[in-house]
């Protein structure tokens, strides 16, 4: 339910789950973990994470969740690897992103949104904690107040209000997702891994 595409220093992860929303199961999550050490050790340029269909994720699969996915280790395992890495990242979000999701998304370094995308995670009206780093890494994109927006008052925002409290960084037709992310991957594709590595670290 994962699929990879890697072709010129460009690794591509697909949620493919469409009859489940993309919904992530234990060993969908496993699976993207291991996709992003392995881009870290083999030295990819860029590293590109989205959906199958209209639904980037809804996040945690609910019987899973219930079954203690929810607060399995393997979502900070899957947003450690993703922020650790020495590339450029992007989450091409070719519709809503949901719940548990959040967390690979925001570990991100860019994020671009088709329109019409819808942004929420309901942990408050599902009784379960958030993982241990969205918070602080969703506060650091939108700020503390509009943080308890999404996390505490469950509001659901749409792309445009997205787009301007940062929380994604550019919001496209649906059609023209995948060309602006060739777009925004084009440079590093096309230098070296140590001098793409060297830039991220400095900023």
């Amino acid at each position: 339910m994962i699929r990879l595409e890697r072709k010129d220093g460009l690794w591509r992860a697909v949620i493919a789950r469409e009859e489940k929303a993309n919904s992530l199961t234990g060993a969908m999550l496993a699976e993207l973990a291991e996709i992003a050490e392995a881009a870290g050790r083999e030295r990819a340029r860029a590293f590109v994470l989205t959906g199958a269909g209209k639904i980037f994720s809804a996040g945690a699969d609910l019987d899973e969740a219930r079954a203690g996915l929810a607060t399995d280790p393997v979502w900070e395992r899957l947003s450690g690897a993703i922020a650790g890495l020495p590339c450029l990242t992007v989450a091409a979000l070719n519709g809503t992103l949901a719940g548990g999701a959040f967390g690979m998304v925001l570990a991100c370094d860019l994020r671009v949104a088709v329109e019409g995308a819808k942004f929420f995670y309901p942990v408050m009206k599902l009784g379960f904690l958030p993982q241990p780093s969205d918070p602080r890494r969703l506060a650091g994109l939108v700020g503390p107040a509009r943080a308890k927006m999404i996390l505490m008052a469950g509001q659901r925002i749409g792309a445009e209000e997205a787009l301007s409290w940062g929380l994604i960084d550019r919001t496209v037709p649906a059609e023209a997702l995948a060309d602006t992310v060739n777009l925004l991957t084009a440079d590093v594709r096309g230098a070296k891994a140590e001098h793409v590595a060297a830039i991220k670290a400095m900023i």
